[in-house]
C-alpha cells in the first residue's frame, strides 16, 4: 500500500481489520450481558428500542458464525478503494477514503454518492454496478465517486474537531475536482450525504451542476412569505394527500419517538462513546433499532450478515467519531451550516425520490420554498436507506434525472446559480401559487 503523505496523491486501498480486533470483539461478546425483555411488551413491539431477541440471535452468530474476513476480501473486490490526503480549507490536512468506479462510456457523467448515520460507504454496494455497466449504450452511466466520511468506516477519523459536513463539503469538492479532475458533477445524498451534498452545492455551484436526494430535512416557509403553504398546512387534513400526510406522521413520530440518539450524539458523543465504543453488544442494540425502525421492514429486511457488517464499519473505529461527527455539525455556522444549508434557495437543479417510510421528506411547496426541483417520483416501498432497500428504483431514478435536458444544459453550463436574495419574494408566492 502507497503512501497518503503527500496532497492530492491518491494512493490504493484495502480494507483490513487486525486479528487482534477480531480476538477482543469475540472475547466481548461471549461475555456480554443482556437485558430481559418485560413480559408486557409485545413480541414484535420496538417502541422500548431494540428486541432482546434479536440482538441475542445476533450475537451468537456474530460470534460463532459470521465470518469477517470472508465479507473483508468481498469488499476489497467489489470496491476500487483509494486514500488521499487533502488540505480542507478552514480545516487543514485530512486523510480520506473513497472508491472510485469509472464507465467505458463515452457520455458518462461524474456522480459523488454519499451516505450518512448509521451507514457507510458500503450502502452504495448494489447500485455501482449498474450505474457504471448499464444494460445497453442508450440508458445513462456513471463514474461513480463513494466517499467515507471521515470516521465512517475506513475513513480516517479527523484528530481535531471542526470536520462536519460543512467542511466534508469541501474536503468532497477538492476530492472531484482537483484529485480525480472532474470540474463538473452531480450529487446523490441522503442523511448526512444530503446535508453534504446541499452544503456543496451552496458553495460550489459552478462544480455541482445537479443533486439528487431521498432525504430534503426541510421545514415549512415562514408563514408571512407563504400563507398559501400555511394555509394548505393548516388545513392539511383536507387537502393534503394521503402520501403528505404520511410524510407529516413520519415527521411527527421521528421528533416525538425517534430522535433521543441525536440529541445525545449532538452534545455529549464521547460518553456514549465509552459505551458503545468498547460494547459489541451495545453498538449492534444502538445501530439494529435504526435498520428495523427507519426501513421499510414489509418489504425488506437485512439480513444478519449485512447487519453486521454494517456494524462493522463503526466498530471497526469504536464508534466515537461517527457519534462525533453530530456534535461538530450543529456547532457550524453560516448559510451552508447544517442548521441552514436547507434554509436558503439553490438554483441548482434538484430531483427528488421520495420513499415511503424515509423519515424526512416533507411536501412538495415546503421543499420548492429552498431548491430548484425539476424532478419528483413517489414510490411504493422503501424507507431511509434507499440504496439497500430498494437499489432497483434509486438507479432508475438516478438514470432518468441525471439524463434529463435539464441536467445537460446544466452540465455544458447553462443553469446559472441563483440564491434567494436574487430571487423575488413576489416572484416564488406565484410559483408556488400555481401548485395549486
Amino acid at each position: 500500500m502507497m503512501s497518503v503523505d503527500e496532497l492530492n496523491k491518491p494512493a490504493p486501498y484495502k480494507l483490513h481489520i487486525s486479528d487482534e480486533l477480531l480476538n477482543l470483539t469475540k472475547q466481548k461478546l461471549q461475555l456480554a450481558r443482556l437485558p430481559e425483555e418485560q413480559t408486557d411488551v409485545g413480541d414484535d413491539d420496538w417502541s422500548q428500542g431494540a428486541k432482546v431477541k434479536v440482538v441475542k440471535r445476533l450475537t451468537e452468530y456474530w460470534s460463532n458464525g459470521y465470518d469477517w474476513r470472508a465479507e473483508e476480501a468481498r469488499i476489497n473486490a467489489e470496491f476500487n478503494q483509494f486514500k488521499v490526503k487533502i488540505d480542507i480549507p478552514d480545516y487543514g490536512p485530512q486523510v480520506l477514503h473513497y472508491a472510485h468506479h469509472t464507465s467505458s462510456s463515452p457520455d458518462a457523467i461524474p456522480l459523488l454518492f454519499v451516505q450518512g448515520w448509521p451507514g457507510s460507504f458500503l450502502e452504495a454496494r448494489k447500485i455501482i454496478e449498474p450505474l457504471t455497466n448499464p444494460p445497453d449504450a442508450s440508458t445513462q452511466a456513471f463514474h461513480v465517486v463513494v466517499p467515507s466520511i471521515p470516521g465512517f468506516g475506513p475513513g480516517d477519523a479527523p484528530e481535531k474537531s471542526g470536520l462536519g459536513p460543512k467542511a466534508t463539503a469541501s474536503g468532497f469538492k477538492r476530492l472531484m475536482v482537483e484529485v480525480l479532475g472532474y470540474k463538473r458533477f452531480v450529487t446523490q445524498g441522503g442523511d448526512w450525504g444530503s446535508m453534504i451534498t446541499r452544503s456543496m452545492a451552496l458553495m460550489y455551484p459552478q462544480n455541482v451542476r445537479a443533486c439528487h436526494y431521498n432525504f430534503f430535512p426541510c421545514g415549512p416557509p415562514p408563514w408571512y412569505k407563504a400563507p398559501l403553504t400555511m394555509g394548505r398546512l393548516i388545513l392539511s387534513p383536507y387537502l393534503y394527500t394521503n402520501r403528505e400526510l404520511d410524510s407529516i406522521k413520519n415527521m411527527q413520530y421521528y421528533q416525538k419517538e425517534q430522535n433521543g440518539y441525536l440529541r445525545v450524539q449532538s452534545t455529549r458523543p464521547q460518553s456514549l462513546g465509552f459505551g458503545l465504543g468498547d460494547s459489541p453488544i451495545g453498538l449492534l442494540g444502538w445501530l439494529v433499532e435504526k435498520f428495523h425502525e427507519w426501513m421499510d421492514v414489509s418489504h425488506y429486511e437485512m439480513s444478519d450478515d449485512e447487519v453486521l457488517t454494517f456494524v462493522m464499519m463503526h466498530w471497526m473505529q469504536g464508534a466515537t467519531p461517527g457519534l462525533r461527527y453530530y456534535k461538530v455539525a450543529f456547532a457550524e455556522q453560516g448559510e451552508a451550516s447544517t442548521r441552514n444549508s436547507f434554509k436558503s434557495y439553490l438554483n441548482t437543479p434538484t430531483g427528488l425520490s421520495h420513499f415511503p417510510k424515509e423519515i424526512a421528506m416533507p411536501p412538495y411547496d415546503w421543499v420548492s420554498w429552498v431548491a430548484n426541483v425539476q424532478f419528483r417520483r413517489e414510490h411504493d416501498k422503501g424507507g431511509h436507506f434507499a440504496a439497500v432497500e430498494c437499489p432497483e428504483l434509486l438507479v432508475q431514478d438516478l438514470r432518468d434525472w441525471f439524463s434529463s435536458e435539464v441536467v445537460k444544459k446544466a452540465m455544458q453550463g447553462e443553469v446559472r446559480p441563483m440564491r434567494m436574495s436574487e430571487t423575488s419574494v413576489t416572484a416564488i408566492t406565484r410559483r408556488v401559487a400555481l401548485i395549486y
